[in-house]
């Protein structure tokens, strides 16, 4: 017991030193900041960094690593309801997406500026996981092909890209104060973004029936 008491504290302590590098990497930018800042920012001594984190380059691979695998795990229980149609399916994706920045947009603003957009460093390292929501996104799009709903002549790979592309551009304009962010504003979002992807792509037997 006393064991796993103190597991359980390091674990706690290890979250408050992540928490803490969101907010200090989302205020300085990774590159501008220290890891001492992050001690700083956790209230915990320099050297407990270092207990739990090799580096502040693990800390934004943990960072990362932990928020992405939750959209994937989420597009992979989307894709499983049968009973949505690719639209609704990728409506809800860009819901999660959206709510995500919503609730944590600096962390969504850490994983944008320094990961997936930072193409000779960190998402050159993650490019095969960053290619996987890429992938399960094509997936949504090649059944909806397959089946007619979808235009044949547009491949599902370009679809899912300029799918993700959209929806990370939006993120981008919010974090940089482009666009106006009130829950209205994520909510009508989350529906024009899939009206302009899917819109496009509905075959048009489909988008003359809609």
């Amino acid at each position: 017991m006393a064991a796993s008491g103190r597991h359980g504290a390091g674990v706690d302590k290890q979250r408050v030193i992540l928490d803490a590098a969101i907010r200090v990497f989302a205020r300085q930018g990774f590159h501008s900041c220290r890891v001492s800042d992050v001690a700083d920012e956790a209230g915990v001594a320099y050297g407990l960094v270092y207990h739990y984190f090799s580096s502040k380059e693990e800390i934004l691979n943990t960072l990362f690593t932990e928020r992405w695998q939750l959209m994937l795990d989420a597009i992979v229980e989307i894709d499983s309801r049968e009973q949505l149609t690719a639209r609704d399916k990728l409506g809800q994706v860009a819901g999660f997406i959206i709510d995500s920045y919503r609730h944590e947009p600096d962390l969504m603003k850490v994983i944008i500026v320094e990961v997936t957009r930072a193409a000779n460093t960190f998402g050159r390292h993650h490019l095969p996981k960053i290619r996987e929501a890429y992938n399960l996104i094509a997936g949504i799009v090649e059944q909806a092909r397959a089946d007619g709903t979808f235009k044949s002549d547009i491949s599902a790979e370009f679809a899912a890209m300029c799918f993700y592309g959209a929806i990370e551009q939006l993120l981008t304009a919010w974090i940089f104060d482009v666009l106006p962010k009130s829950d209205d504003d994520y909510e009508r979002a989350k529906g024009l973004v899939v009206e302009a992807i899917c819109g496009g792509l509905e075959s048009d037997a489909v988008g003359a029936a809609a």
